[in-house]
């Protein structure tokens, strides 16, 4: 038995992606999102815990998670083309 699954193309393009039918990828621009958020989350996190700027983890986790949340509807934005890049 053989098992096929569809696999989105990531692109990471801040310019705006339409699919060739002219409709918007929600699934890429999702993925790509959430891909940035993470990184964003997992390297605010190691920055905040190797300068020591807070004694408890909670806090850290916290700074991680806004950055994070922020960077996830930056780059939506970005994807959808409501934010353009300045070349």
């Amino acid at each position: 038995m053989v098992f096929k699954f569809k696999i989105p193309n990531i692109m990471m393009s801040r310019n705006g992606h339409n699919d060739g039918d002219g409709k918007f990828n929600w699934i890429n621009a999702l993925l790509d999102a959430s891909i940035a958020a993470g990184l964003t989350f997992f390297t605010t996190l190691a920055g905040v815990s190797i300068v020591r700027i807070f004694d408890e983890p909670a806090p850290c986790i916290v700074a991680a998670g806004i950055s994070a949340g922020a960077q996830f509807f930056i780059w939506l934005a970005m994807k959808r083309g409501i934010v353009k890049r300045d070349d």
